[in-house]
Parts: structure tokens; sequence; C-alpha cells
């Protein structure tokens, strides 16, 4: 068999175990992957999706996970995912760049602690102008090797007092250039106070959660690796959110129709969606009783009825024009 054929079958085995597998096992698994230079790149860039404690290592070391591949991380994936980007050994000057532009604070924190990464005179510069405003990164800037006197004695002016006699000590800084700069502190700060609302940092983006969990269920779909048992593993997870959006993209079905459907008092209105997607009937009462334990109680009402019709055998493609035309009408 030739390489690419290995490859590719190796590919379609992993990414299936990653599909149907416990948390557990995908955990381990990105654990044994983490350095290895043969895995699947479409494999470890899922993993790197996944939920951060499965992520975490994937992130840290994985020689697959390009510049490109990083700075698609800060921009899909949650504050969790983007702060172990920041710690990344080594990390090149592309990702610190866009790591600067975005400029979250925890994450930028994260950056001022790897003193490994690619760092150069105008990034320390803007790391230092940050720490005007994010306290958290005036200690581990006033110890990072890059830091130099100039942009000390910047940092000095807003640091506490241990850390200014550390200042002093290290770089020998001038008592005449420290008072002046101290004043023309005060001068800026005066002239350009900023207003209450301009002060507040935004630590988390909203939704950054359930953006990362869709673009998580595009590639395992662009993969041909979505099938209905990842619902029955979402909810196991306790991923109800997760659980929505790989229906809607199972089914062709729009999310708010989804979410219309979990918060209704028609358990079938959700029968029918599974019912297009291949749920057989025997799994769905395991489902929404699962639904329910994450949504309080939600979809209401009892299961006899409508709802045991649409659970009895019908075309896929029949079941989801239904639930269209159900949802749709409420």
């Amino acid at each position: 068999m030739s390489a690419p054929a290995v490859q590719g079958l190796l590919s379609s085995i992993f990414m299936t175990l990653v599909v149907e597998a416990e948390r557990d096992i995908r955990r381990r698994l990105a654990e044994r992957l983490s350095r290895a230079d043969w895995a699947p790149a479409g494999l470890i860039n899922v993993l790197a999706l996944d939920e951060i404690e499965i992520a975490r290592p994937i992130i840290a070391a994985s020689p697959l996970l390009k510049d490109h591949d990083l700075v698609r991380l800060l921009v899909e994936a949650t504050i969790e995912h983007q702060i172990e980007v920041a710690r990344r050994p080594h990390l090149g000057g592309v990702v610190v760049a866009a790591i600067l532009r975005q400029a979250e604070p925890a994450v930028l924190t994260a950056l001022a602690n790897n003193p490994t990464a690619d760092l150069s005179d105008e990034d320390m510069r803007q790391l230092v102008a940050a720490a005007r405003k994010v306290a958290a990164l005036r200690t581990p800037l006033s110890r990072h090797p890059r830091l130099t006197a100039d942009l000390a004695l910047q940092l000095y002016v807003w640091v506490g007092q241990s850390l200014r006699a550390a200042l002093a000590d290290r770089f020998s800084l001038d008592g005449a250039a420290v008072q002046q700069a101290i004043a023309d502190s005060v001068r800026d700060a005066h002239a350009n106070a900023p207003s209450e609302a301009e002060g507040l940092l935004v630590v988390a983006r909203e939704g950054e959660r359930e953006e990362m969990e869709r673009k998580l269920i595009d590639k395992l779909h662009a993969a041909g690796q979505l099938r209905p048992g990842y619902l029955v593993r979402a909810l196991r997870e306790r991923r109800l959110s997760l659980f929505a959006t790989a229906l809607a993209r199972l089914g062709g079905f729009e999310e708010d129709h989804i979410h219309r459907a979990l918060d209704s008092e028609r358990p079938e209105l959700l029968a029918l969606a599974c019912a297009a997607v291949g749920i057989d009937r025997s799994v769905f009462p395991t489902i929404l009783d699962m639904v329910r334990r994450l949504n309080n109680g939600r979809p209401s009402g009892g299961i006899a009825g409508r709802a045991t019709g649409v659970l009895g055998p019908v075309p896929q493609d029949l079941a989801g024009n239904a639930f269209r035309q159900a949802v749709g009408a409420r």
C-alpha cells in the first residue's frame, strides 16, 4: 500500500475514533499525539478545537500546527484556547502579531509570561503600553528578558513599590529620569482621562464558545465524520449547544428552529428532527431525557399521542420536511 493510501487510512481511523470516542479517550489520544509528526493534520486541527482539557497538549506541542493554524485558533476558539496558543513555546512573530491585534487582556498576559515567544522591540513596546490598563501584565513584563531600560522606565510609573525596586536594581534607573517620567505620566493622565466605559476591559467575547463549536461541527461535516452518534456523545458530555449545532448541520436545519424545538412544549418536534437524521426510535427516549436534564425540563409534554407516530418508521426526507413546516409555523 502506498504512503498516501496509508496516511488516508490512518486519518479515517483516527477521525472516526475522535468523533465517536468518549471524552477520556479523546484526552488520552490528544496526549499521545501531541508531539507526533506523522498524525493526520486534519485530526490534529479537530483535536485543537475540542474542549480545552483535550486541546491543551495539542496546542502546546504539536509540530503539525503551523502559524496559520494557530492564528485561526485565535480567531475561532475560546479565550482558554487563545491563552494556550499564547503560551506555546517559541511562538512565531506572525502569531504574536495576531495576539497583539486582538488585544485580549488574558491572552496578552499569557504572551508576556512566555519568554520564548518571538517578540520584537515594537511588540514589547505594545505590551508595555497595554500594561497601563492591564495590571496583570506588569509583573511578567518587569521580569521579561526582552525588556529594555527605556521600556522599564515607562513601566516603572505603573507598578507597585516592590516592582519599582526590582526594575531600579535591574536597569540602574536614573533618579531624575524616573521623577520626570512620573511627572509626565501624571500630566498625560489628567489630559487624556478616559471615561469609565472606555476603561472597561473585555475578557471574553459573547457567544465565542458557540462559534467555536460551529467551526468544529463544520470541520467534522466536511471530513464526512459527522454522524448521528455524535449527538448522543454531545449530550453525554452535557454540551447542549453542541448537540443543537450538530443536529442542525446533520439535518440541514436552521439552528434557530432547533432551539425552538428544544424550548417548546411539543417533544414530537425534536423527534421529527432526530428522525430526519437517522436516529433510531429506540434511542430517542434516551435523547429526550438527556436534553430535558440539560434544558430545565424542556421540551415539556409527554411522548404519547402525536410523538408516538413520529417515532415510527418514516423516511428521513419526509421527517425533515415535516419538522421545517411544523417549526416554521410556530
